[in-house]
């Protein structure tokens, strides 16, 4: 009977707190985590010891260090080893599991648990470290709020972008790291990976990154960016203008080609000037009465601001020649709006023999005839519905042609003043 009652007591005082590694803990703040009654004397923990330990019936038993305080080796009734050292902060007596046995070795758990009281000593309370080192966020969890609460103000073309570069970039080499873990090696090992065949690509990834991370900071989740100062990849800016016989040969390629929606709609995009996405969720109700004021609502546009723009005469007629058989200026046969005119614009631009020329190419050519015509950057920018001046200040160089005729002009009246004064001394004297 006295022994039954003594396996009993044992069971119940050998501890029912779970700690970070999933084994049973006791934290009290009133009694000790072993009693008198079920605390073994200490002895001197070595590796013979720890492999000579016999398991237990039922739960689990801890043998304690005799010079270290604290510190002890807990074996289960399965006969799992590990080493736990037990400490009070402020007033509670609270237990970590250091690590396993034989994968830790008595000298290595000794020291840690050293390294542990110390911190306690100053203040520091290890198994709070532990929990909230567990607990913190990863790289997954920071897109995870970043796709719910930032991407949908974007443009969904970005949106879809930036979501695309995380789960197939982003997320399989750093989604499993904690935020605070990142390291600028991390974000430039990531650049150079993308850079191997991707150069402007993998500058738009690292710009992605180091937004989230500005963002992580603006959380408290840390404190500095990891993604500063990635020195980016050279790139070259694309600028293709269609000249005057390059524009005649595309509307004539679109007035043949069958498909009249998608040709309508390049049409639309060479007139105006506007961007894919704005042109193919254009509705009608966006336009004035006598089609000459378009206005296209924040969600539509890149800036994510409302766009208010006036259209040539040459639009209006085209607008008016398109059947109103549904909301959208360009639906598809089931009545939505357009999605992909891909196909048609490589039909088109090969009967045109444009090849190499990209459907964004329509909008800087229309922009570069404003330029060459004397328009100003801010009104090219008004039109294309730019918010950064620096966005225009590419068509700049396009301004040579009306700068130059300014100039002969200027010259021409300068020289004439001159010719002038010259034949009036010439006739007084």
């Amino acid at each position: 009977m006295t022994f039954r009652l003594s396996c009993w007591c044992n069971y119940i005082f050998s501890g029912t707190l779970q700690d970070m590694t999933g084994h049973t803990e006791t934290d009290t703040s009133h009694i000790s985590a072993d009693t008198a009654r079920t605390r073994a004397e200490p002895v001197r923990v070595s590796d013979k010891l720890v492999r000579d330990l016999q398991a237990p019936v039922r739960g689990n038993r801890i043998t304690y260090d005799a010079k270290l305080s604290g510190f002890g080796v807990r074996i289960t009734s399965a006969g799992r080893r590990s080493f736990v050292l037990n400490y009070y902060f402020k007033g509670r007596e609270r237990r970590i599991t250091i690590g396993s046995y034989p994968e830790w070795t008595v000298l290595a758990a000794k020291k840690r648990a050293e390294e542990y009281k110390l911190q306690v000593a100053n203040g520091v309370d290890p198994l709070e470290v532990r929990e909230t080192e567990y607990s913190a966020p990863t790289v997954r969890d920071l897109f995870d709020r970043y796709d719910k609460q930032n991407l949908p103000k974007l443009a969904p073309r970005s949106a879809a972008d930036i979501r695309s570069m995380f789960n197939k970039i982003i997320l399989p080499k750093l989604g499993a790291k904690k935020v605070a873990d990142v390291t600028f090696s991390d974000c430039e090992a990531l650049h150079r990976y993308v850079s191997l065949d991707r150069p402007v690509r993998a500058n738009r990834v690292i710009e992605v990154v180091r937004r989230s991370f500005n963002l992580a900071i603006s959380w408290g989740w840390i404190e500095r960016n990891p993604a500063e100062r990635i020195e980016r990849n050279t790139e070259h800016k694309r600028a293709r203008y269609l000249s005057q016989e390059e524009i005649m040969r595309l509307l004539s390629a679109l007035d043949a080609h069958p498909r009249r929606t998608s040709c309508d709609a390049l049409k639309f995009m060479l007139l105006t000037g506007c961007r894919r996405g704005e042109a193919l969720g254009a509705r009608w109700d966006q336009f004035d009465p006598s089609l000459r004021i378009w206005t296209k609502p924040a969600a539509t546009t890149k800036q994510r601001r409302e766009h208010r723009v006036p259209v040539s005469s040459m639009v209006t007629t085209l607008l008016s020649s398109r059947p109103r058989t549904s909301p959208f200026v360009f639906p598809s046969t089931e009545g939505n709006a357009l999605t992909d005119i891909k196909r048609t614009w490589a039909a088109v631009s090969k009967t045109a023999g444009l090849e190499k020329t990209r459907m964004h190419d329509l909008r800087h050519t229309f922009a570069s005839i404003a330029a060459s015509q004397g328009q100003s950057l801010p009104v090219i920018g008004a039109m294309l519905g730019h918010t950064q001046t620096q966005t225009t200040a590419r068509y700049a160089h396009l301004y040579d042609d009306p700068l130059l005729a300014a100039a002969e002009l200027v010259g021409a009246l300068m020289f004439q003043q001159q010719v002038n004064r010259t034949l009036r001394d010439t006739e007084r004297h």
